[in-house]
């Protein structure tokens, strides 16, 4: 294949507005937290089947089933890298193990200093959701979410919110903290749902 044919193979794949991206720039809000090993857990709580909660040490989570994903990353500012190798532990493994009660229908991501993204169940439990700590093989660095980054491909980035603590079961949709101040409530980058002002009856809750 010529450079002109992987080129346009590469555009190919690109949704609607967004740009190729070499390397992997860096965006966020707020500041970078520092990673305390001795004081970091995962938490999934809610409306869980068994009405418990389930908590993971960090040494507990990088001791749970390691899993890869390639996938692409589909950033609302327009930038789109392809075919990065997310590794982890899947959403699927996460359900496996703290099941949500048959009524639940949505999930919210808990990140550090209280940020938050909401998905519907059905998002968050495709096979290619990882709570991602490596990338290309090499762990995350701290500005891009290290120890723990949610990446849900086929959504825009931001609902793979950076150092995720937890996810909390829900039996009604609530919106998050982007979602709240304006960003589209399901963010699909192939329909160009980036902004609430682009929702359709049914899309998500009252602003």
């Amino acid at each position: 294949m010529g450079q002109s044919e992987s080129r346009e193979g590469e555009l190919a794949k690109l949704p609607p507005g967004q740009r190729l991206q070499r390397g992997w720039p860096v965006t966020h809000y707020g500041p970078v937290p520092k990673f305390k090993p001795d004081r970091w857990e995962f938490r999934v709580f809610g409306a869980t089947a068994d009405g418990d909660k389930r908590c993971w040490t960090h040494e507990e989570f990088s001791a749970l089933p390691y899993s890869t994903v390639v996938a692409d990353l589909h950033c609302v500012t327009k930038f789109s890298m392809l075919d990065a190798e997310w590794g982890g532990v899947s959403a699927l493994a996460i359900v496996e193990l703290a099941p949500p009660a048959p009524d639940v229908t949505h999930v919210m991501v808990w990140a550090e200093y209280g940020f938050s993204s909401n998905l519907r169940l059905t998002d968050f439990m495709t096979e290619t959701a990882i709570f991602a700590t490596h990338k290309d093989g090499e762990p995350l660095t701290a500005e891009h979410g290290f120890p723990v980054r949610l990446v849900v491909p086929h959504l825009y980035a931001w609902k793979g919110p950076k150092w995720v603590r937890g996810v909390e079961y829900m039996t009604a949709d609530r919106r998050g903290f982007w979602e709240e101040r304006g960003y589209h409530n399901i963010g699909d980058p192939w329909a160009e749902q980036r902004y609430s002002y682009q929702e359709e009856p049914g899309d998500g809750p009252e602003l």
